[in-house]
């Protein structure tokens, strides 16, 4: 999600609601890559300070992951299953009031203000600022999921458990964000997962309803855009399958994966302006049937995810993997041989976020710099 979260990693209102709602939303392994990253950076992984010493978990959630990468030397995640934060490679926990509690800082904006969960039976939305000595909840947000998203004016996205999207600005509740008008009766709001700095919010709509007259049942999930003007939500163009978004960037291009079937059939997908047709598809790495786009850079049109294969049928360790918007997939360097590797987060300045398995078999929270020339097309 684009702040990424980045995400990742909030929008507005029409007409006459248009001009108010303005206000309201606003080195290892090298080889030649695409030249968007940005110039002066030195290639390498940069391994962060963390609590845990676990594993990577095949087909589930990290508990050591870095999801949002801030300005200069600050990123977001989770470490050990907790919100922290890291400056450089020094890690900082996030003062929860509840540590024992599992959680993630999601996302950050360039001004350092962070968007991060706690989850669970009494989870929460929270923000936090470096230094602060507590995390300010988000009311009503009544937390489950662990996808949210904070733009550079200061808007925290997310859903709550009723089945509505939300918008948050200054600590207070500002704008809901429901179903598309043409949503078949119960359809719910099951994700948000992203918002730009104009105020495009994306998400996931998510319908189980039984057509009375046919007793066709209808169950799946789309792709939902609340566009920065306020208006009505849309429906992105369907593919025939599960389509997952992820996040999206200044110019409202859109990246996540379509999935069929319960066999992690993930493929990488792209909606891209005017998003009058079905999402596209860049193909997956040449060593790995499956695959995803987690995270969009805001304006260099890099975009990261994770190649996999089905968990029962593993020839190779998950890797990292970048899309520079033309060409076939490429692959980031892992930290170990045969360890796998995640990313979730990209930055303009050509930094790439996610997770590593070192040599000791333990995951680490780890940070690509200038990735595009890190990455490499695979044998």
């Amino acid at each position: 999600m684009n702040s990424t979260r980045t995400h990742t990693r909030t929008r507005t209102r029409r007409a006459t609601a248009a001009a108010a709602a303005a206000v309201v939303l606003a080195g290892i392994v090298t080889a030649a890559g695409p030249a968007t990253a940005a110039t002066g950076c030195t290639p390498r992984i940069q391994v962060l300070g963390s609590i845990g010493s676990g594993g990577y978990q095949t087909g589930n959630p990290q508990t050591e992951l870095v999801l949002g990468l801030g300005t200069g030397n600050l990123s977001v995640g989770r470490s050990d299953g907790r919100p922290v934060y890291w400056t450089g490679t020094r890690l900082h926990k996030v003062p929860v009031p509840d540590a024992t509690l599992s959680g993630a800082v999601l996302a950050v904006n360039k001004s350092g203000l962070m968007v991060g969960a706690v989850l669970g039976a009494d989870g929460y939305l929270f923000t936090y600022r470096a230094g602060d000595a507590a995390v300010t909840r988000l009311p009503g947000s009544d937390f489950q999921s662990d996808e949210a998203d904070v733009n550079d004016a200061g808007y925290v996205v997310s859903r709550n458990r009723s089945g509505l999207g939300v918008v948050w600005k200054d600590g207070r509740k500002v704008r809901d964000l429901p179903a598309p008008a043409t949503a078949l009766p119960g359809t719910r709001i099951e994700l948000v997962t992203g918002i730009n700095t104009k105020g495009d919010v994306l998400g996931m709509a998510r319908e189980d309803y039984e057509v009375p007259e046919t007793g066709e049942h209808r169950e799946g999930t789309y792709p939902v855009l609340w566009p920065a003007d306020g208006g009505p939500a849309e429906a992105l163009a369907p593919t025939g399958n599960d389509s997952h978004v992820q996040d999206l960037d200044e110019s409202g291009r859109i990246v996540g994966y379509d999935w069929l079937g319960m066999a992690y059939r993930f493929t990488p997908a792209v909606w891209t302006p005017p998003r009058t047709g079905p999402a596209s598809f860049p193909g997956t790495l040449k060593t790995h049937p499956y695959g995803t786009f987690e995270a969009i850079t805001p304006t260099t049109n890099v975009s990261v995810g994770t190649a996999r294969f089905h968990p029962d049928e593993q020839t190779l360790p998950d890797q990292a993997q970048l899309w520079p918007g033309a060409g076939p997939l490429l692959a980031l360097p892992r930290l170990a041989a045969n360890g796998a590797s995640t990313a979730s987060s990209a930055a303009d300045d050509g930094r790439v976020g996610g997770a590593a398995v070192n040599s000791a078999g333990t995951l680490k929270p780890v940070i690509w710099t200038c990735a595009t020339k890190q990455a490499y097309l695979p044998q």
